[in-house]
């Protein structure tokens, strides 16, 4: 249970460097016993290397010391593996107000050079970090040069001292551009390892293949064997000797990889026998945990715990399994029967219930996978860890996924975009928020959610047909270096019909086209128009629409032509045959051929999925951007702010003080009723404006809740009594001093499910609300996104002279958007932020009035150190 001062969200479930699992926490006293044993098992030189000295034992006051500590003025972690600790970390303040504390870590002979170093220091960072250490000290030995180079490749601005033999180490623990990227490669790096682990195995394990080949287990031991798996198959079974035609063991002496399908009250025991066995994974396809109810989601929390435990990594429970296409290891781990043809496209669904027919509408499409992943209930493997995965993957151009829900959107949005800015990433993703979030704010509506994913770089679509066309696309063909769509088709019908599509789908139809050859065009003279088509530079893309009811060839043939002769253009081709929905050329991409040609049974889908690739690639072409300096932010005062404001108990607070930390003034105002509205009128110098203080009334001058320009006491009180008369009795107003007109603007902030923080921008009053006038963004913003983000609602010309009005001061507003993405990027308790409204002006703007919302809980899954 630990100490009371333990901080239970300090422990974490971590991936190593060769990407095994290990579990670190605060340590205990109860963990005496096992630190003596840790201690025990060091080599003489770790001993040195650790405490300068040969320290055979150590010393029972020591002991009690290294076991008890605050929390706070001193820290350690613990990291354990298969029940014993491997490693502990420690830092110690050097006295009692210093901000500077000393660090040391130690890790077992047999464990060291995994990266554990490494996370233990993210880990320390962190909890320092907390509690007011702002700097790191560390004495090594010159000849320790492993723990050196830790420390030197933590990407922390490290300055050192040689003296008295030793090295002496210093550092400031705040985070660095180059900490951060650091530790964000090492984690791609691990989570990525750990996937390759499972998806290249030596040797597979199948529990639960009965011996009389019925059921699911038999029909998963039957499609390894079927695809020619390259590596050895192990039937685990109590009492056959053989099944499936192959050995079987009673108890597993060595795999890689264990695919279950034993019953859900059957998999514990399997998780102890591939433990002893040193699997590195297992894919459970055995249902009966989650999904099954409050009992289920219970085994299925201990199941994960004793995966994790052991070092290695779950796939399901109740999922579809995994697949790897290589010829050099033809992997058909799921419940499939076929494995799917050899591509170069990932594929990851989270569904088991659809994934069979996923994979076999790739197969019709001829969409060829590199490698496939099933999560299931996705208790531990996850889309995040596949696109890691992926992202290095050589064998992998394109992904596509299948998603009904973000286990962690803020590290989804930030490794997808990564990820897309090297290979096409598209996904099925519900835009539907959370009834508790709407009741909060409205947050991005399904036009905002659409913006986001474009913004990230994920291609986003509606259906899982429109996922395999832009998969088709994105898969076999060449980017589109614009807009410009030719059109060549032997049926005028459909020249005009993708000429009234186009537009919608932010296509232009280039100059010259549609070009209509007759239906009597022969095949080789229609395949050589789309040959100068994609030839002509004044063109982007082509759409090949061919009726092979008005021809006389052979839609196979024509297919085939174009497959094989335009494999090397440097443009995207789509070619339409609407007369056989049902046809398409599906050869498997195998030994360098060129793969499917991207074939629709209609235009409208043809240009839709151009479209999208297009905006994808226009995206792409933008320059990253960078995260801008700011000048007046004070994160350490806004952290206290914020805390302090988290604990108040009311749900909606005022954020001035907050904004102020981070550059952003908001213009003074009071709150008052009765007879204090004319004192809180008469200490303003200026004219003040009354506004009712309540909701759904504040700003709403439409209604006569707002009164402005009042500069005598006598304008004061009049205009208070209109509001009592309208509102009631005693109701309370904001007093504020009146400032320069300008354009009416919001700014929002909301933790959106799909996506983590996002900031929004739109334009102020009612009729922007109602029709949804907000652009968004992820954060952390960059110059480029905020700039984008201030012309981005579709209201925007108001700010940029429309009809003759004076243009707003647009670097001052996008200003505002950097300041209000960085508060929310080191807040995390807070959960939403609202400015509104903002005046922007042509010099300027001002901000009359911002609420927010804070919750409990600090911690975001992806900021701070490394966990699963």
């Amino acid at each position: 249970m630990g100490t009371v001062n333990e901080t239970p969200s300090r422990a974490a479930d971590v991936l190593l460097s060769d990407g095994t699992t290990v579990h670190l926490r605060p340590i205990r006293p109860d963990d005496a016993d096992r630190i003596v044993a840790l201690h025990g098992r060091f080599s003489e030189r770790t001993r040195y290397m650790r405490y300068f000295s040969a320290y055979p034992r150590i010393p029972q006051r020591d002991l009690d010391r290294f076991v008890n500590v605050d929390h706070h003025d001193r820290e350690a972690f613990v990291v354990e593996h298969a029940g014993e600790l491997i490693a502990v970390g420690r830092y110690e303040r050097l006295g009692a107000r210093s901000h500077q504390a000393e660090v040391a870590f130690v890790v077992e002979d047999v464990h060291q050079g995994r990266g554990i170093g490494s996370v233990l220091i993210e880990h320390l960072v962190a909890a320092a970090g907390t509690v007011g250490i702002t700097e790191f000290e560390a004495d090594v030995l010159p000849v320790n040069q492993a723990m050196l180079r830790v420390f030197m490749a933590a990407g922390f601005r490290i300055e050192r001292q040689f003296a008295d033999g030793v090295v002496h180490l210093w550092f400031p623990i705040a985070a660095t551009p180059d900490s951060m990227r650091v530790q964000r490669a090492r984690e791609q790096q691990a989570e990525a390892r750990s996937l390759a682990r499972l998806l290249t195995p030596k040797a597979v394990a199948v529990y639960g293949a009965r011996s009389d080949g019925t059921g699911i287990g038999a029909a998963l031991l039957a499609h390894l064997k079927s695809a020619g798996y390259t590596g050895e198959i192990i039937p685990v079974h109590p009492t056959a000797a053989t099944v499936g035609g192959l050995p079987a063991v009673t108890t597993l002496r060595g795999a890689d990889l264990a695919v279950v399908a034993v019953p859900a009250d059957a998999v514990p025991a399997v998780v102890e026998d591939c433990a002893a066995a040193g699997v590195h994974g297992l894919v459970v396809v055995s249902a009966g945990f989650a999904e099954a109810g409050p009992g289920g989601a219970e085994a299925q929390a201990a199941l994960l715990r004793a995966v994790r435990d052991q070092g290695m990594r779950l796939v399901g429970p109740n999922c579809l399994g995994i697949a790897n296409t290589d010829p050099g290891i033809r992997l058909n781990a799921t419940l499939a029967p076929l494995l799917p043809r050899q591509g170069r496209v990932g594929f990851f669904s989270q569904s088991a219930a659809l994934g069979t027919a996923l994979l076999a509408e790739a197969d019709r499409r001829g969409l060829g996978l590199s490698t496939f992943i099933s999560a299931g209930n996705r208790a531990d493997v996850s889309g995040n860890d596949a696109l890691q995965y992926w992202r290095e993957d050589p064998h992998t151009d394109a992904v596509l996924l299948y998603l009904e829900t973000f286990g962690n959107p803020r590290k989804f949005a930030r490794i997808a975009r990564e990820l897309a800015r090297r290979k096409p990433v598209a996904a099925v993703a519900s835009p539907v928020r959370p009834p508790a979030l709407d009741a909060v704010t409205t947050g991005p509506d399904a036009r905002g959610v659409a913006a986001l994913f474009a913004h990230s770089g994920v291609i986003r679509v509606d259906t899982v047909a429109e996922l395999f066309d832009v998969g088709l696309l994105v898969a076999g063909q060449p980017l589109p270096p614009g807009d410009r769509v030719a059109v060549v088709t032997n049926a005028a019908a459909l020249g005009v019909l993708t000429v009234a599509k186009a537009p919608a789908a932010g296509l232009r139809i280039a100059d010259g086209y549609p070009r209509d050859l007759g239906p009597t065009v022969s095949d080789v003279d229609f395949v050589q128009a789309v040959h100068e088509a994609l030839a002509d530079e004044e063109v982007d893309a082509v759409v090949a629409a061919y009726a092979p009811a008005l021809a006389e060839g052979d839609k196979l043939g024509v297919a085939e032509l174009l497959r094989t002769s335009t494999a090397e253009s440097a443009r995207p081709l789509a070619v339409v045959m609407p007369a056989d929905p049902s046809f398409t050329v599906a050869p498997a991409y195998v030994d360098g051929d060129p793969p499917a040609l991207p074939m629709f049974p209609a235009i409208e889908e043809a240009v839709r999925a151009l479209g999208r690739v297009a905006r994808y690639a226009a995206w792409r072409r933008e320059p990253v951007g960078a995260v801008a300096s700011l000048s007046g932010v004070d994160s350490a005062a806004g952290t206290a702010i914020a805390q302090r404001l988290a604990s108040t108990p009311t749900a909606d607070v005022d954020a001035d003080e907050l904004l102020a930390a981070y550059g952003i003034p908001v213009v003074p105002s009071r709150a008052a009723s009765g007879p204090a509205v004319a004192e809180a009128a008469a200490a303003c110098e200026h004219a003040v404006a009354l506004k009712v203080a309540t909701k759904p009334w504040r700003h709403r001058i439409d209604l006569g809740a707002v009164r402005l320009n009042l500069s005598t006491p006598g304008q004061v009180e009049e205009a208070y009594q209109e509001l009592e008369r309208l509102f009631g009795r005693g109701v309370e107003v904001v007093v504020q001093p009146m400032v320069a007109p300008g354009v009416a603007c919001v700014v929002e902030v909301v933790d959106d499910p799909s996506f983590g923080p996002v900031v929004g921008f739109g334009l102020g009053g009612e009729a922007a609300d109602l029709l949804g006038d907000r652009a968004w963004r992820p954060v952390p913003l960059t110059d480029r996104d905020a700039a984008a983000l201030v012309l981005a609602p579709r209201a925007a010309p108001l700010l940029t002279g429309y009809r003759g009005a004076a243009p707003v001061d647009l670097d001052a507003l996008a200003d505002l958007l950097l300041r209000v993405g960085r508060l929310v990027d080191e807040q995390p308790m807070l959960s939403s932020l609202s400015l509104n409204p903002v005046l922007a002006r042509p010099a300027g703007l001002a901000v009359l009035h911002a609420s927010a919302i804070f919750t409990s809980s600090p911690a975001r899954p992806d900021q701070g150190p490394r966990r699963l």
